[in-house]
């Protein structure tokens, strides 16, 4: 078989798709927010509407929400069968197919999830559907990342013992990042665990901290762009956590006032700036998976990388 080439198309596509997912996440965060989630009793219908003909734009209040929220899920789940198809007809890796498809079928399965949670009432079941999306986003950052121009030209020199220490820290990393996205899922929907989660949200950032340092440190190209980015985001998130808690407990003076629009907006920020800063983990960890692997191949077979990265085309189409 011949080596695999960027597809531009087929990678556009992945971007979009990820793109698009933080809109039902938005919505679903802001749904929660606003304890909208039960505003339809029914499901896929909407006050017994067909979901694509319901007066949406009519609508207001909690109904407004949940069916956007509805309303971006057909969209992301729209985008997801365009992936799987194009990855089928494009790509010639195997293992990329199956990614693509897993991304549909687990879109499709955060569809269910959440229509169980309307039919059956289960406020578990919303966390469920909440922990999920962030599984499912990371999917579609691997998909991205894999169908990227860098995963066949990003081309750096370290020793493997260097890259295996690195990768392992991001799989540990991409672990507690997730474990602080459930915990802050626990505490919405369940109100559980509210110091446990702030506890370990030091521990978690340190990680955080300690793989973006790493990796900007590294000067790996590759690397140090999705560093920079995830050193932000674990500012901002730390900023946003410290906001959601004097806005859903108070502070001195303070009081807090539920459902008021300056805690809608903080602790949905709360929420989005979670996704996006396990969403950057993931990036990372994946591009750092990508040039061990390579490392690894170089040092197995006394190969420089720079004569790996030159035996794989980067432009064209996939047979």
């Amino acid at each position: 078989m011949s080596n695999p080439v960027y597809i531009p198309l087929l990678h556009r596509l992945a971007v979009a798709t990820v793109c698009l997912a933080l809109l039902p996440i938005l919505m679903g965060a802001l749904t929660t927010t606003k304890d909208a989630g039960m505003a339809f009793r029914d499901w896929p219908s909407s006050d017994g509407h067909n979901m694509l003909t319901y007066p949406w734009l009519q609508s207001t209040g909690d109904k407004f929400l949940e069916h956007g929220h509805r309303l971006a899920g057909v969209l992301i789940g729209m985008t997801s069968i365009a992936l799987a198809v194009t990855a089928t007809l494009l790509d010639q890796r195997r293992w990329l197919k199956c990614l693509a498809w897993g991304v549909l079928l687990s879109v499709i399965g955060q569809g269910l999830l959440g229509g169980s949670r309307v039919l059956l009432d289960q406020r578990g079941l919303a966390f469920v559907h909440g922990s999920f999306a962030a599984l499912v986003m990371g999917l579609m950052i691997l998909v991205a990342v894999a169908t990227s121009p860098g995963w066949y030209s990003a081309i750096a020199f370290f020793p493997t013992d260097r890259f295996k220490k690195l990768h392992t820290h991001a799989l540990f990393t991409c672990l507690s990042v997730f474990a602080q996205y459930v915990l802050g899922g626990l505490l919405r929907h369940r109100g559980m665990v509210l110091y446990e989660h702030l506890a370990f949200a030091f521990f978690a950032a340190l990680m955080v901290l300690w793989l973006a340092l790493t990796a900007i440190i590294s000067g790996a190209p590759w690397l140090v762009k999705p560093g920079k980015t995830l050193v932000l985001l674990m500012v901002l998130q730390l900023a946003l956590g410290a906001g959601a808690w004097v806005v859903r407990f108070g502070f001195g003076d303070y009081v807090a006032v539920y459902g008021s629009p300056i805690q809608v907006v903080v602790r949905t920020g709360h929420v989005l700036g979670g996704m996006l800063l396990f969403a950057t983990t993931i990036l990372l960890t994946v591009r750092i998976s990508r040039l061990h692997w390579m490392s690894a191949r170089c040092a197995a077979s006394n190969l420089s990388l720079a004569t790996l990265g030159a035996s794989v085309p980067v432009t064209g189409g996939a047979r």
